[in-house]
């Protein structure tokens, strides 16, 4: 059983975490996975918590907070009507079996790998957000099959390996095919629960050695709820401020954060 004292410092920064998270993800739109998995990783390795299989924890426990997050996000957007739930029924086998897939994949890599995988892509999902244009098209409709099945099956792959719900990925390909950027946001809420529900029940099923205290598999309880209940507090608070100021230029400072925090993971990665 972990000392009091040992569990403190981790709840504290857990509760900046989630705060900052609720912040971010209200303000700018974007996930929370994306900001949870690097503030895990670091805060856990400051604390002392390593292992071969840190990332691992990581990745599941932000998986975690997604299952929750997505669906009251997924009920608030179809209250509004704005979901898309063909896209929905169509991209939904492939989204689960290439989460469940993702998920057996990253159990069996290292933590380094999963490392670079995520610092890869969120470097890309960086400079997408800083130089990306609404105006780019792939095309005026959604692919048909089989291009559908591959996109939703890359899209749910990825996704899992990385922690984050469906947006990063969905949100933007979803636009490049013509999908109004409001729809593709209520329609990717939906992805995040169909990515993470299959994710967090294998990661629950995954040994993890020096883990950190309370971790179930690779999922940290501790990390879940705090955040959670942090995110659901915060996240109102950037939504307002968003309505109050111009999220433009914000959201052009968060992908050159996003950048470098990928850039830093990546560097660790190399060893440098």
């Amino acid at each position: 059983m972990p000392e009091l004292a040992d569990l403190l410092p981790m709840l504290a920064v857990l509760l900046v975490i989630g705060a900052f998270a609720g912040v971010v993800g209200g303000l700018l739109g974007v996930g929370g996975g994306i900001v949870l998995v690097p503030a895990f990783f670091y805060a856990f390795g400051h604390l002392g918590y390593g292992g071969d299989q840190l990332m691992q924890v990581c990745v599941a426990t932000s998986m975690a907070t997604i299952v929750i997050t997505s669906l009251r996000s997924v009920s608030a957007h179809n209250k509004r009507g704005a979901v898309d739930w063909e896209v929905l029924k169509t991209w939904g086998p492939a989204l689960v079996i290439a989460a469940a897939v993702g998920t057996f994949v990253a159990g069996k890599v290292s933590s380094m790998t999963l490392q670079a995988v995520f610092g890869a892509l969120a470097g890309l999902a960086g400079l997408w957000m800083a130089f990306g244009r609404d105006a780019w098209r792939l095309g005026d409709k959604m692919p048909g099959q089989p291009v559908r099945s591959l996109l939703a099956g890359a899209v749910g792959f990825f996704s899992a390996m990385m922690g984050i719900g469906g947006g990063t990925f969905g949100v933007p390909l979803m636009t490049l095919y013509g999908l109004p950027i409001h729809r593709a946001v209520a329609t990717a809420s939906g992805f995040g629960v169909l990515i993470a529900v299959p994710s967090v029940l294998g990661f629950l099923l995954l040994p993890v050695a020096d883990a950190p205290p309370y971790t179930i598999g690779a999922v940290n309880l501790p990390a879940f709820l705090v955040v959670i209940g942090t995110t659901l507090m915060t996240t109102p608070l950037g939504v307002r401020l968003a309505h109050a100021m111009n999220p433009k230029p914000l959201k052009r400072a968060f992908a050159v954060f996003l950048t470098l925090v990928a850039l830093n993971m990546l560097r660790k990665v190399l060893g440098w």
